[in-house]
């Protein structure tokens, strides 16, 4: 089995956050996690399963009817073939017990395998596929919820009031605080609450848990950890929440992407548990499906494995079942293949992260200027400190100080070092044994300043330390013994930092069929949400995050907002309008800033949720992957969209604007398609290699136009190799 993590990497489920500017900020060295547990196993069984079946798949913009009898008697089928391969079991590998049986996402049981071979339980004649567990981690006027008009999408500030009411959203991550003012049930109508109810109210309306130890651990599901309940508040923190971050009052009042949805708690990393296996994760899925909940958000990945795992195809199927789930990339960028699992679905909607322009941090003053600086885990300022700037070269470059400094070459000085090669714990903590009494850490990236984490070992610094913008790099490095004052007074800081890609967001292709992903982008960097109430000294408790774990619950948000407004569209038709409206020009490179085109970076470019809500086609598949075509091979290939008229009849124009490229050309056919309301056509989109093409990414855009005003694009994509 994988296990994942709240995001990071797939095998346990982890979490996908990467810093926080009020609480435990990683460090900027990265850490490996184990990726499997083979100790456990998913079993898929042959026999399609409840979403997909061709006798109980739900028609188009509909769910399972579980209390129809052809849908009781199939699922029946189904216990039938579990309780034949629990008998095979018995007879051939009777070490292995069965811990958990799934059938609505996928035909499957899981296993605990108590030393049998997973060679031995593949063979068995009524499975189909059988892999170990995966563990997987967890990986604004909001300015975040203004950089995707999303309060235009709700119809304006009045429309807060509804921006997703009555929509369901399954947040399996670490938990909710109910406690908190974001999820404060007043004025909502009475609801059937599931699970554990000391932890719902009339918001957050299911609590469970799901994890293999819970009856040995007494796990509830408790947000012991933070990420859950700031994804949670990302989604649907009531409309205008008053924040105060370090002391400091945010001078606007938050809101989720959905304010009026109704949240469910099905925590996979209960307790202080760090990743989940995919049992645990399918388990938390089904029961969320079962439970009537139209979106899924997770924060969370792993390594994928191959064309497919288990896991992805679980999310496939659900989408099909008509089940929204919204997924993190991955934290695992720079750099293309790196896109995690179960993001890596073809069917999930994945989620890039970039900047939010805002921060809360220490004013800096040097030479007149004033700038902010963010901290994180290491000492701040208890009262304006004044000093001159010690800036630390190595060459002519300002230098990482990975390495011992001279003895007593900072005495009394604010050493200025860079970001980068080694942990910040390192860096801070050898500037301070050569004498600084604090710590200027310049970025080595475009955007604001983060928060920086320490690396958790022995001897920490205990010098005051901080993050300086790479903007700023110029007139620091250049004030080299000039009076320099970190001031104790935290301030909030709104920069012109928007629309940066992070240099932590996984990228596409996925391995071996080379799809695109992420799908689209959302705000990831600098996302201020709720957090629960043990993690401040006077909650209601605020922080700012980083991760593709925060761009995922916009994208989730934004689902249930458009299911709001259009509850008759299939899950696939969300997913497109979140994805094929997204705006394409407006991401940027986090190494210099310069306009970031690559599809494999941002997908369909970054969600623009008023243009979401107003979609008038679908695109199924949302974007067109070729795979890899061998270099000198001269062949081409055709790939088959649905486009779905999602508004009134009307004719649509069909092109292709392919990027400079050698060698490679791309097509579509027909040129229109005129299309009924709800009717929908084919096109197809044909890419030619000659045999002498050029080695590498080719890329090309499909856009559909109505009235000569393009209404959808779609990315297009192959490898040369």
């Amino acid at each position: 089995m994988n296990t994942f993590r709240p995001i990071a990497t797939l095998a346990l489920i982890s979490l996908l956050a990467v810093s926080s500017a009020a609480v435990g900020a990683p460090s900027d060295g990265q850490t490996s996690r184990p990726g499997q547990d083979k100790t456990s196993a998913i079993v898929q069984l042959k026999g399609d399963p409840l979403s997909i079946s061709a006798k109980t798949k739900p028609p188009p913009g509909k769910k399972i009817d579980f209390n129809s009898a052809t849908v009781k008697s199939y699922r029946a089928n189904l216990s039938a073939l579990r309780n034949d391969f629990k008998a095979w079991l018995r007879a051939n590998a009777p070490g292995a017990n069965v811990t958990g049986e799934f059938d609505i996402s996928l035909n499957a049981v899981s296993l605990s395998l108590n030393g049998e071979k997973l060679e031995t339980i593949a063979a068995a004649p009524m499975v189909q596929r059988a892999e170990y567990e995966g563990l997987y981690y967890p990986t604004a006027d909001d300015p975040d919820l203004g950089l995707i008009n999303a309060i235009a999408a709700w119809g304006g500030r009045g429309g807060a009031a509804t921006a997703g009411a009555g929509v369901k959203v399954a947040i399996i991550d670490t938990g909710i605080d109910v406690t908190h003012a974001c999820f404060n049930d007043s004025g909502y109508p009475a609801q059937n609450q599931l699970g554990d109810r000391r932890f719902t109210n009339n918001k957050v309306i299911a609590a469970k848990v799901f994890n293999n130890k819970t009856p040995s651990q007494n796990f509830t599901p408790e947000a012991i950890q933070d990420h859950g309940t700031h994804v949670s508040g990302t989604v649907a923190c009531n409309f205008e929440t008053p924040a105060t971050v370090n002391g400091v009052a945010i001078p606007y009042k938050v809101s989720g992407v959905a304010p009026r949805a109704l949240l469910g708690n099905y925590s996979v990393f209960p307790g202080q548990v760090g990743n989940a296996r995919s049992e645990d994760i399918l388990n938390a899925m089904e029961a969320a499906y079962a439970d009537g909940f139209d979106v899924g958000n997770m924060s969370l990945g792993g390594g994928s494995h191959g064309i497919q795992d288990l896991l992805t195809i679980a999310v496939n199927d659900l989408d099909q079942a008509n089940m929204v789930f919204a997924v993190a990339a991955g934290n695992s960028g720079p750099g293309h293949f790196t896109v995690e699992s179960p993001g890596s679905a073809a069917r999930a909607l994945a989620a890039g992260a970039s900047t939010v322009p805002h921060f809360v941090g220490a004013p800096v003053t040097v030479h007149g200027r004033t700038f902010g600086a963010a901290s994180g885990d290491f000492a701040t300022v208890q009262a304006d400190l004044t000093a001159p700037l010690g800036v630390v070269t190595s060459g002519t470059a300002l230098s990482t100080a990975c390495g011992a400094l001279a003895a007593g070459s900072l005495s009394g000085k604010i050493a200025l070092i860079s970001r980068g090669t080694c942990t910040f714990s390192t860096k801070i903590r050898n500037a301070q044994d050569a004498g600084a009494v604090a710590v200027l850490v310049v970025n080595n990236v475009a955007g604001d300043p983060t928060a920086m984490g320490s690396d958790g070992t022995p001897n920490q610094p205990t010098v005051p330390a901080y993050m300086a913008s790479i903007s700023n790099r110029a007139l620091l490095v250049g004030s080299d013994g000039a009076s320099t004052t970190i001031s104790a007074t935290a301030a909030y800081f709104l920069t012109s930092n928007a629309d940066i890609m992070a240099a932590f967001s996984s990228q596409g292709p996925t391995d071996v069929d080379f799809r695109v992903k992420p799908d689209a982008v959302a705000p990831g960097v600098n996302v201020l949400s709720s957090i629960p109430a043990h993690a401040c000294a006077t909650p209601p408790c605020w922080a700012f995050f980083q991760g593709t774990s925060m761009a995922t619950p916009h994208l989730a948000g934004s689902a249930a907002v458009v299911r709001q407004q259009h509850p008759t569209w299939s899950a696939a038709a969300v997913r497109s309008a979140i994805v094929n409206t997204a705006d394409q020009d407006v991401l940027k490179t986090f190494q210099t800033a310069a306009p970031q085109t690559d599809v494999n970076v941002i997908g369909g470019g970054r969600e623009n949720l008023l243009a979401a809500v107003n979609a008038r086609i679908a695109l199924d598949p949302v974007s067109v992957s070729f795979g890899a075509v061998p270099s000198g091979s001269g062949q081409s290939r055709s790939v088959a969209v649905t486009v779905t008229n999602l508004g009134a009849r009307g004719s649509f124009s069909l092109s292709v604007a392919d990027v400079t490229s050698t060698g490679v050309s791309f097509s579509v056919s027909p040129s229109t398609l005129d299309l009924g309301a709800g009717e929908s056509g084919t096109a197809v989109v044909t890419m030619s290699a000659v045999k002498d093409a050029a080695l590498n990414d080719h890329q090309a855009t499909l856009s559909v136009s109505s009235g000569g005003v393009e209404v959808a694009h779609a990315a297009v994509y192959t490898l040369v190799k």
